[in-house]
């Protein structure tokens, strides 16, 4: 059984919290703002493309070194210090304020990890191997790229326009999950024999 439950959040306005200033951390802030978070940065210094953000007025940046008030009301939290008593005083402090924490490079001390996630607009596909072996997850992904191009972005957008026009007439549940499978299918069309074409070939 997997030890994690996938799920999707949605950050929109809600707060965030990262502690650490470097590369990693903006890599984590980065995919926050992307998401719409609120994002408050906990670090004495920080890389170049932080300050920038906190100069753009994008993220909250505190000046100093973490305390364990920090963690209040946000809804999660990232320590990305890279000094082990410190990550894991922030995730204490974490939990204490019922935030979901996670602590970089250190699956033990985390409530949720990230996956190697393929984007293409509003589809993401993730890939987990429960932090075991990130690098395969990351392998993984790359291998799926050529087979989920760009045009799926699109394709999300048009199926959803048309998935909401015919559930609009439809006048029951399952009358709404046929008319939302229905969409589904025209949109598709071709793109099985797509699928079957580019998959990659068992050796």
């Amino acid at each position: 059984m997997p030890d994690y439950f996938p799920a999707f959040l949605d950050l929109r306005g809600r707060r965030c919290l990262v502690v650490g200033g470097g590369a990693i951390a903006e890599r984590k802030v980065q995919g926050l703002l992307e998401c719409g978070a609120r994002v408050t940065v906990v670090s004495p210094a920080l890389v170049p493309a932080l300050s920038r953000l906190v100069a753009a007025g994008r993220i909250e940046h505190r000046a100093r070194a973490f305390r364990r008030v920090d963690a209040r009301g946000a809804l999660l939290v990232i320590a990305a210090t890279g000094v082990a008593g410190v990550d894991d005083a922030v995730a204490e402090a974490a939990r204490r304020h019922r935030a979901l924490v996670n602590a970089v490079d250190r699956p033990a001390r985390c409530d949720f990890i990230y996956g190697s996630v393929l984007r293409r607009g509003e589809l993401q596909i993730a890939v987990s191997t429960g932090g075991r072996a990130p690098a395969l997850a990351r392998e993984i992904r790359r291998r799926l790229e050529p087979m989920v191009g760009a045009d799926y972005a699109a394709l999300v957008e048009q199926v959803g326009r048309a998935r909401q026009a015919a559930r609009a007439t439809a006048a029951t549940p399952r009358a709404r999950l046929a008319a939302g499978e229905r969409a589904v299918a025209l949109a598709l069309g071709g793109r099985a024999s797509r699928w079957e074409a580019d998959a990659p070939v068992a050796r």
